[in-house]
């Protein structure tokens, strides 16, 4: 029976396989066989093949993932129809990492995607399940990598992995990025750095302190409008114009920034027990000046119709509204976990048990003009896209509007025993103190919005929960692991860093996952696969009241559920053909009960941002010795929005992107050529009730690569 590894070097699947046996976002280096939980690990070597650098392209490669083009510019991430990135299930090495910003994947060593409740694991959240990105770790091995990209939009991208052995004990590795790019009227300007050292390796005390810091000075694409079908033609509701088009103003910017210090300290407490404490402090800054593109009214139209698919042409008029997003957000968590195997009555017990603490302040600025300043953002057409007009940002003064303090407490303990050579059960409970508290400084809510919390309001909330997880693990050999598994999570008011005058007094929302599943492995060793058929469920889902006299309270009266199947493969074929895939298939998503208030889904409907069909491929062929070309698609059916209005026409079609490679590789050096979305093809990729935002439009890519050793 294998011991779970709190620490220790995740295995480094680096640029060799696309296929991994172990993954760390349980707590612990596990074996994936031995975790009853699907799991899809995006390897470094799938990242680098189809150049993906940022969180969005990344998860992408995963079935069952949407995205929400949210009415503040904020993405937010949706995993079998729940969401992720809102509920702060985005996690660094097992610690969360909370804050909206563009995470970027230079210091990636692959990026893992729990699937189901999780909050046995990672306490608030995990509805649909949480992501983990793993870092780039010191090793003693002696290594300097430089890559160079540049592509479609002037892109200009420069990335650098060096790795020292100091001495037999200590190591140094250092990740850096820079990338740049304005061929599309919104911009892309950012770098990053990652230090870390090491010492102690291979010892019974290995301490690594690291440093991250990433700064983003990009544009930003906030989206265009649904178009209504006209009477004359149908249509679909997307415009079909070239999907690099963007309307936005040239002075629009998404600027971000985070700084991170890390401290983790591998205690090795002997017969193969660990100890490992994590500290984590970090601070995160986002400034988002956007323009929310519109259809300017009949009036302003030049045929002076409301703008329909019988009506949409270049001299449609366009306005651009303003929307600001400026808020910081520091953070301070620390987390101790326990590993060890144990033998009780006769019986091999792999135990995991820890505590972890959190102190989140998040503060949100309002920006407002002095006397006398007004910034009018000029209006365009469809016909003239990136038409360089700007206004003065600067002149935009900024004041805290309001702010929320989170602390966290979680305590665990889980329970992996081996019942027999073939059978093992777990067994896993958590308990876990969220306290929130939200300050309203000086936002005065229009006199129409009766629920707002007045200015100078304080509000407060603490909750108490514990969450469960079971598994069953049939291991028949070697190569299949085959589970059924149930899981609990909760979602608190606070979990989005307000509160109002509803939320405040309400409740956590409860959900739970029931799975059966499958991880086979070939006999060889080189090729993985894995099934699973799920079940979950969201209840005590908070809803609006349906009376009036309490219309802005909020009751736990909402349910709703999904229910579905996702597969993935990855590995080698043979001595050419590698192949990863990763495919989500859910025929029933429902919303089961509702208050029935207005702004709540109705009941029988299917809850947005959860498409039947959604998956990728992607494989690679050896050519001859120093050739490989590779090819691969993106595909979703068609979905909608979350929360739309009952009735809503609106529906995103399906789509279907295509991807291609060639690279060249001769020893130390590398030439790799990109083609993203060869078709260039306009398909929604972010979808919200008013607007949507395109995927990537053709993207011409050329990389070298040089390693010195």
């Amino acid at each position: 029976m294998s011991a779970i590894q709190v620490a220790g070097e995740v295995e480094d699947a680096g640029k060799d396989n696309l296929r991994t046996t172990t993954s760390s976002i349980g707590k612990g280096v596990q074996e994936l066989r031995d975790i009853p939980q699907s799991i899809t690990v995006v390897t470094e070597k799938l990242l680098d093949d189809r150049n993906l650098t940022t969180l969005k392209e990344s998860l992408k490669q995963t079935g069952g993932v949407a995205f929400l083009a949210a009415e503040g510019g904020e993405e937010d991430i949706r995993l079998r129809g729940f969401s992720l990135q809102a509920s702060g299930d985005i996690f660094i090495d097992g610690m969360r990492d909370p804050a909206f910003y563009d995470r970027d994947s230079f210091n990636w060593d692959r990026l893992e995607v729990l699937r189901g409740s999780a909050s046995m694991l990672f306490g608030r959240g995990s509805t649909g399940g949480a992501v983990n990105q793993v870092t780039k770790q010191p090793s003693l091995r002696n290594f300097r990598e430089f890559a160079l990209t540049g592509g479609s939009g002037k892109n200009i991208r420069v990335l650098s992995d060096l790795n020292f052995a100091l001495t037999d004990s200590i190591a140094l590795r250092l990740n850096g990025m820079f990338n740049h790019s304005d061929g599309y009227g919104y911009g892309v300007d950012k770098y990053g750095v990652a230090p870390a050292l090491r010492f102690g390796i291979g010892s019974d005390n290995d301490v690594t302190v690291s440093l991250f810091h990433l700064h983003n000075d990009n544009g930003i694409h906030y989206g265009l409008p649904w178009l209504t079908p006209g009477a004359g033609n149908g249509g679909n509701y997307l415009w079909d114009t070239p999907p690099e088009n963007y309307y936005g103003m040239a002075s629009d910017q998404l600027e971000g920034e985070t700084t991170q210090g890390n401290v983790v300290y591998l205690r090795q407490l002997g017969d193969g027990a660990t100890l490992r404490t994590a500290v984590r402090v970090a601070r995160y800054e986002r400034d988002q000046r956007a323009s929310a593109i519109r259809f300017a009214a009949a009036a302003l139209q030049p045929d002076g119709q409301a703008v329909t698919t019988d009506t949409f042409s270049n001299a449609t008029a366009l306005t651009r509204g303003t929307q600001l997003k400026i808020m910081n957000m520091n953070t301070q968590y620390v987390q101790s976990d326990y590993s060890g195997t144990h033998q009780w009555l006769g019986r091999a017990h792999n135990i995991l048990a820890g505590i972890d603490g959190a102190n989140e302040l998040f503060e949100n600025f309002g920006a407002t003009l002095p006397a006398g300043v007004v910034l009018t953002k000029a209006r365009t057409s469809v016909g003239t896209p990136d038409d360089g007009a700007r206004v003065d940002e600067s002149q935009r003064l900024l004041a805290a509007n309001r702010n929320f303090h989170a602390q966290a407490l979680g305590v665990y303990a889980q329970d992996l025993m081996q019942l027999s050579s073939r059978w093992k059960l777990l067994g896993g409970l958590r308990w876990d103190r969220f306290d929130g508290s939200y300050r309203n400084i000086s936002v005065a809510a229009p006199p129409t919005n009766v629920c707002a919390v007045t200015p100078a309001t304080r509000l407060s909330r603490s909750d108490s929960l514990l969450s469960k997880r079971v598994g069953l693990l049939y291991q028949p050999n070697h190569v299949a692991s085959w589970h059924l598994s149930y899981g609990t999570s909760f979602n608190t008011s606070g979990d989005t860093y307000q509160y109002d005058a509803g939320t405040a007094d309400v409740a956590p929302e409860s959900s739970r996952n029931f799975e059966f599943g499958a991880k086979l492995d070939s006999y060889d060793g080189h090729f993985a696969s894995r099934f699973s058929v799920f079940h979950s469920t969201k209840y005590n889902e908070r809803n609006r009241d349906a009376d009036t006299v309490n219309a802005c309270n909020y009751v736990l009266s909402g349910k709703r559920h999904v229910a579905g199947a996702d597969i993935d493969f990855a590995g080698r074929i043979g001595e050419r053909l590698e192949i990863y895939a990763s495919y989500a298939f859910i025929p029933e998503a429902e919303v089961d009960e509702s208050s029935g208030a207005p702004g709540t889904e109705v009941v029988g409907s299917r809850p947005g941002l959860t498409p039947r069909h959604s998956g990728t491929i992607w494989a690679t062929w050896q050519l001859a010795q120093h050739w490989r070309i590779g090819g691969g698609i993106n595909a979703r059916s068609s979905d909608v929005p979350a929360g739309l209005a009952a009735g809503s026409p609106i529906r995103a079609p399906r789509y279907i992107t295509t991807d291609a490679m060639v690279e060249y590789e001769a020893e130390q050096l590398a030439l790799k050529f990109n083609l993203t979305n060869l078709a260039n093809k306009h398909y929604a990729e972010t979808l919200y009730r008013g607007h949507y935002v395109p995927g990537r439009p053709r993207t011409f890519e050329v990389t070298a690569s040089y390693e010195f050793q």
